[in-house]
């Protein structure tokens, strides 16, 4: 069986290593100034916070239609017998529930539906292993397992660097958002219940980073081997340098740097950071 694995582009899984690997991507879209743009496709994330900059209102974002679902899934039913198709959080976006519906729409192939949970690069690590066992025609029900397993190793927390983001996009009141401004709180964030809720609230970005450190080092000492990524919105050299300092505190775990792109970032804000990880395979 040849099986043909899908992702969304909230994963912000480079598109070199998409095209080595074969994955597919569907763009979420962000609408900024009534203008609307596929990230990963129209715009990239540097433009886009260039572009929140100069715009007083806050961008929005919309999940693709089924349509392009159909589409896509249709298109793949010519060369492969079954998709997994693996896509950020329910609890935050219809994308999966999409997929859903789509697969039920076309006859010709199989679909199987993800929910990741989770978004960024740490949904990337599902889709990147559902490639890796794909291309080495492993069948699908073992890469469905594979996902299932990794669910249990996952970590990931965010930080906001500008809580006026949370606060536009209605996650945080204006009284909140205001004194945790003056007190310098950089809430920690993670996903629960597919949703994103607080996790603490801590003063200053450098102990919330040290936070988020402390956490994988946690994780670290369970023994499994793991892979981590640390995300950045539009603070690359800042998300190089902690990388490079994580390799030497942690040099079983192999690091890579990614981004919160248009999409998420519409709703954490520029400055913002994060470090997730979950289990590698070899």
């Amino acid at each position: 069986m040849k099986t043909a694995i899908v992702t969304d582009s909230t994963a912000y899984i480079p598109k070199e290593l998409r095209d080595k690997l074969n994955i597919h991507m569907i763009p979420l879209s962000v609408i900024i100034g009534g203008e609307t743009y596929q990230e990963e496709v129209d715009i990239t994330d540097s433009a886009f916070y260039e572009e929140v900059r100069v715009n007083e209102k806050l961008p929005t974002t919309s999940q693709p239609p089924v349509g392009q679902f159909v589409e896509l899934f249709e298109e793949l039913a010519k060369d492969y017998d079954a998709v997994v198709s693996i896509h950020l959080s329910s609890g935050i976006s219809g994308t999966y529930q999409g997929s859903i519906t789509a697969g039920n729409m076309v006859d010709e192939i199989d679909v199987y539906a993800f929910d990741s949970e989770i978004s960024c690069m740490i949904q990337g690590f599902y889709v990147l292993e559902a490639a890796k066992m794909a291309n080495a025609g492993e069948p699908v029900d073992e890469i469905m397992l594979r996902l299932d397993e990794m669910k249990g190793s996952i970590g990931a927390y965010f930080m906001a660097d500008d809580l006026s983001h949370l606060q536009r996009g209605g996650r945080l009141s204006s009284a909140q958002a205001m004194i945790g401004s003056l007190l310098q709180i950089k809430p920690l964030l993670h996903f629960e219940n597919k949703v994103i809720v607080p996790f603490e609230k801590i003063r200053t970005r450098k102990k919330a980073l040290k936070r988020m450190y402390e956490l994988l080092e946690e994780a670290v000492e369970k023994g499994e081997p793991l892979q981590a990524s640390v995300i950045h919105a539009n603070r690359a050299e800042e998300a190089k340098e902690i990388q490079r300092e994580l390799e030497e505190r942690f040099p079983s775990v192999e690091f890579n740097v990614s981004y919160f792109g248009p999409v998420i970032g519409t709703h954490l804000g520029e400055g913002s950071m994060g470090l997730g990880w979950a289990k590698r395979y070899e």
